[in-house]
C-alpha cells in the first residue's frame, strides 16, 4: 500500500496559481501578494518560487535571491505608499519565531505605527 503524497505547501499552491492571490508583484524569482488576514492596514507577503522552508534555510546558493526578496519588499511597500512614514519587513522562523507557514516569506507591514517589542 503506497502512502499518499502530502499536500504541496500552501505559497507553492500560490506560487503555481492553483489558490488564488491579489499579486502585486511578480517576475522570474519572486511573487508578493496581499495577505488574506492582514495585521496592518498594508499586509503583503514576500516570497520566492521555489520552495525553502525559512531564512534558517537559505544556502549560499541563494545570495542573490535573498536579496531579491529584501529588494522587491522595499519595491512592493513604495508602490504602496508606504515610504514616506515607514514600514517593517518581517521574516519569521520556526514555532516559537511565529512561523506559521513552512515557506520562506517576508511580511510588509505599513499604514499604522509599529510597537517594539513585536509580539
Amino acid at each position: 500500500m503506497s502512502t499518499p503524497t502530502p499536500p504541496a505547501c500552501i505559497f507553492c499552491r500560490i506560487v503555481s496559481g492553483e489558490i488564488p492571490s491579489t499579486r502585486v508583484h511578480e517576475d522570474e524569482d519572486v511573487i508578493a501578494f496581499r495577505d488574506l488576514a492582514p495585521q496592518a492596514p498594508t499586509h503583503i507577503l514576500v516570497i520566492p518560487k521555489v520552495h525553502i522552508e525559512s531564512a534558517a534555510h537559505l544556502s549560499p546558493e541563494n545570495e542573490a535571491l535573498a536579496g531579491r526578496l529584501l529588494l522587491v519588499a522595499g519595491e512592493v511597500a513604495r508602490g504602496a505608499g508606504l515610504d514616506a512614514r515607514g514600514y517593517r519587513i518581517v521574516t519569521n522562523i520556526g514555532e516559537e519565531g511565529g512561523q506559521s507557514v513552512g515557506h520562506l516569506h517576508l511580511h510588509v507591514l505599513g499604514g499604522r505605527s509599529m510597537r517594539w517589542p513585536p509580539g
